[in-house]
């Protein structure tokens, strides 16, 4: 059998035996009763192990694995250890307001604590214009790109990533986010091995010597003139971690589906250990790629990966890769069609409406949405940068919209949906028009410009009646 040939026997195989396992493991649980919170939230049965495999295989898909490692730097590290903190507020600070409030969507909590379905259906719609233009495709995009470099098949980006758009449409539609959790855990173990696997063959092709490589590639601590300034990790960085952890429902709704608030912090706990981890398999491979070709940029891990790793291995790590997309992917779908369901469609057109039905019907337009959007990134110089850049166009705005509800009292939400808006539009000037400082310090000028508004918005407006209700019963 030609080395072609074991490479898609042995991927087909295991990612029919995780397909199968999923199958197995989902069918033997019980469902719960409300359609809605069984398909959105496993019914509240995520035990922490599977919230901590899917909470880690959702983030560590394509765009973290080929971008970091595109990056070929030590800096992009600092994405990884900040997660860890973001984690950490999560589960100290978010999940028990989650709970308490008995929230479905992240939104929610805004609804509960200032009083006003309408701010909670303004920041669902950033979600979801976040979701199917910029994480969506950009999914699809990563998972196609590592395919063509590490594999080289007569496909072209659009129609890999159509392949991968069919499969992730599969778990999202048909298992919702029981599947998706089981499926992430399983294929996660088996990312997680095949990552040290070829950080290991990595470090064997060069003799585990690091030597000759640039010190500017090496350090943690970026010039003014790096992809990631060592001042922006006290701003933009900081705040973007807890965006990403904290509030964005596609993390948040794996701790979400738990039975208790105490599961629920020990899978995050879990996913926070493993992310201190992780550079060794998202970082540390990208260096040598740059020791063994020079700056290859996204194309440095597939390179290395078909460099590296024997025949059979390519093709278990395919399946890994390909486990990841599907992961991510299908998460993104579920969590675009939670929010939709139940903060605009059940809200808004008809409150009697079959959860579970709309929330597949809306993963088929979500699917196709993103990829038309595609072929937007094949042109990006840098995935990882790109990513972070374009979801500071959401990202702040909505965090300051959870600070302000969280933390002040009182709030007018007319005010919050105003500084929503000004918000977006002040950091697409910064990315569009005008770009004074480095994205991250922008972030985090928008974010602050953005509570200030809200404050200050709410003061002049007076202390709305909603608000005063919502601060009563809470």
């Amino acid at each position: 059998m030609s080395s072609s040939a074991v490479q898609v026997a042995v991927f087909i195989a295991l990612t029919a035996a995780v397909a199968l396992a999923t199958w197995w493991r989902c069918r033997r649980e019980r469902h719960a009763s409300d359609h809605g919170r069984d398909y959105f939230l496993a019914g509240g049965s995520l035990s922490w192990p599977f919230i901590a495999g899917s909470l880690l295989l959702t983030n560590i898909s394509a765009e973290q694995i080929v971008g970091m490692n595109g990056a070929q730097t030590l800096l992009v590290a600092w994405w990884e250890f900040g997660a860890a903190a973001g984690l950490i507020v999560l589960a100290q600070v978010l999940v028990p307001l989650y709970y308490r409030y008995k929230c479905t969507t992240t939104t929610e909590l805004l609804e509960r604590r200032l009083g006003d379905p309408g701010l909670r259906r303004a920041v669902s719609v950033l979600f979801l214009l976040g979701y199917t233009a910029i994480l969506l495709p950009m999914v699809l995009y990563t998972g196609a790109r590592f395919m063509q470099s590490m594999f080289h098949p007569d496909l072209s980006i659009a129609t890999l990533a159509v392949l991968f758009a069919i499969g992730g449409l599969a778990y999202a539609a048909i298992g919702g986010l029981r599947a998706i959790a089981v499926s992430d855990t399983y294929m996660g173990v088996v990312l997680l091995v095949m990552g040290v696997m070829v950080t290991v063959f990595a470090m064997n092709a060069i003799h585990w010597d690091l030597s000759g490589l640039p010190a500017n590639r090496l350090t943690l601590f970026g010039a003014s003139d790096s992809d990631i300034p060592w001042p922006t990790l006290l701003t933009g960085m900081l705040f973007a971690h807890l965006f990403y952890w904290g509030t964005n429902m596609v993390i948040a709704q794996r701790a979400l589906a738990a039975p208790t608030v105490r599961e629920a912090q020990k899978g995050i706990y879990a996913a926070a250990f493993f992310k201190l981890l992780t550079p060794a398999i998202v970082v540390l491979p990208g260096l040598i790629a740059f020791k063994l070709y020079g700056d290859v940029d996204d194309n440095a891990y597939g390179q290395l990966v078909s460099h590296v790793l024997p025949s059979w291995m390519s093709g278990a790590f395919a399946a890994a890769i390909t486990g990841a997309v599907l992961s991510s992917y299908s998460a993104a779908l579920n969590s675009a069609a939670a929010l939709y369901t139940v903060d605009v469609h059940l809200a808004l057109v008809n409150p009697k409406g079959d959860a579970r039905r709309l929330g597949r019907t809306a993963t088929i337009a979500f699917t196709v949405v993103s990829l038309a959007i595609v072929p937007v990134y094949t042109h990006s110089r840098s995935i990882i940068a790109t990513l972070q850049q374009l979801n500071g166009l959401y990202s702040m705005p909505v965090l300051a919209a959870f600070i302000v509800a969280i933390f002040f009292d009182g709030v007018n939400a007319r005010a919050v949906r105003w500084a929503l808006l000004f918000g977006v539009a002040l950091y697409a000037v910064f990315t569009f028009v005008w770009t004074p400082l480095h994205y991250l310090h922008l972030m985090f000028i928008t974010l602050v410009s953005t509570v200030a508004f809200a404050l200050l918005g709410s003061r002049l407006m007076g202390r709305a009646p909603e608000a005063i209700a919502a601060a009563d019963t809470a």
